[in-house]
């Protein structure tokens, strides 16, 4: 392999250069939304990362096989246990912790929606912007084609019309009338 083409080491091959610019892009996004959490929220995600993790359900088993199993070792040993069935002490603690669990994870998973939803905000532009920039593209090959003398001049009923901008409230309005993107579609939470 020749390596007079090959770039230095650390900088990106000139043929590679939009999908870092790409790459970057993404990454600044996601560390600007990072850089606006509050301190408490990077907490809460830390302790989200934690409980969503398998170890936590099974730590959590083995807390509660432990305390049953160390109240009910209390009870056969003729001492008083700590907290004899129907164990209303692990119940309470049970609760608090499924109640703590389930906010963080609601707060959690406002955080990622707000983020989801730049993301779609950015991808609509994006390909907004994708769209008039085809649309002109094709506009100019068909005013290419009819000022070339070569090319036999010909009507493309299809290249007429992709010429045309797309009109969003018209796509929009035909995705409204097949039942998509609304409530009664359930896939709407995921567009």
């Amino acid at each position: 392999m020749d390596s007079r083409h090959d770039p230095p080491s650390g900088e990106t091959p000139p043929h590679l250069d939009h999908i870092a610019q790409n790459i970057e892009s993404v990454v600044s996004i996601h560390q600007r939304h990072q850089d606006q959490l509050t301190p408490f929220e990077r907490r809460l995600e830390g302790v989200s990362g934690l409980i969503s993790r398998p170890a936590y359900l099974f730590t959590l088993i083995g807390v509660v096989l432990a305390w049953v199993g160390i109240n009910a070792l209390a009870i056969k040993l003729g001492r008083r246990p700590l907290d004899a069935p129907p164990f209303e002490i692990l119940q309470g603690v049970l609760t608090l912790a499924s109640l703590a669990t389930t906010t963080i994870v609601v707060i959690t998973q406002r955080r990622q929606a707000r983020l989801e939803s730049r993301r779609a905000y950015l991808d609509l532009q994006v390909n907004l912007l994708t769209e008039q920039k085809v649309t002109k593209v094709i506009h100019l090959l068909e005013e290419l084609r009819r000022d070339l003398p070569m090319v036999r001049n010909r009507v493309d009923a299809e290249a007429d019309v992709m010429q045309r901008p797309a009109n969003t409230e018209q796509v929009l309005s035909a995705l409204e009338h097949v039942g998509v993107g609304t409530a009664a579609d359930p896939a709407a939470g995921h567009l």
